[in-house]
């Protein structure tokens, strides 16, 4: 839930420089013109989402380490997705429930993502992909962009978690 006067522990800058990165990465062209990835509300969203589930995964907290940086983005996430739904007409009735949607289906592809990651299975990422993006019906470019995820994942293990939070999150193109 988006709490609209929680006061973030993250300064505002570093936050949207991360997401506005994710946001960039997210719209690469290729993923629309190549590999078939809908070019709509919904495949903007579930481009944005794989992003932000392997960028979650990457801020996943030591021990004793803050998880404020990750809630802090998810919490710029949502309420991105608040504005975006309003700016497209939903009403002010619809609104959050269109978002508790979209928070659940988050979640459930956060979890999909983070165990084929962490247990090295790019064909259950390909299959998670291939059902929550393409509907079933596009299992070659699953597989496609499955990888270009375990790729984008090796990217974001390498940069330092501090230069991440500090707003430095750097990802190359897809290819």
């Amino acid at each position: 839930m988006i709490w609209p006067f929680k006061k973030t522990s993250t300064p505002e800058g570093q936050l949207y420089a991360v997401y506005n990165a994710i946001v960039a990465q997210s719209r690469q062209t290729h993923f629309y013109a190549d590999w078939a990835v809908p070019d709509t509300v919904t495949g903007r969203f579930d481009m944005i989402s794989l992003h932000m589930c392997v960028l979650f995964r990457r801020l996943r907290p030591a021990p004793g380490e803050s998880k404020d940086f990750a809630q802090d983005l998810f919490d710029l996430f949502f309420k991105d997705m608040d504005r975006s739904l309003r700016e497209l007409g939903v009403s002010d009735v619809g609104v959050p429930k269109k978002i508790e949607k979209m928070g659940n289906l988050f979640y459930g592809l956060l979890e999909k993502v983070t165990f084929s990651l962490d247990s090295d299975d790019q064909s259950g990422l390909a299959a998670t992909i291939n059902r929550n993006v393409f509907d079933e019906g596009k299992p070659d470019e699953a597989v496609k962009l499955a990888g270009y995820l375990f790729e984008f994942a090796a990217e974001l293990d390498k940069q330092p978690l501090a230069e991440i939070k500090a707003g430095n999150l750097k990802a190359g193109a897809a290819a």
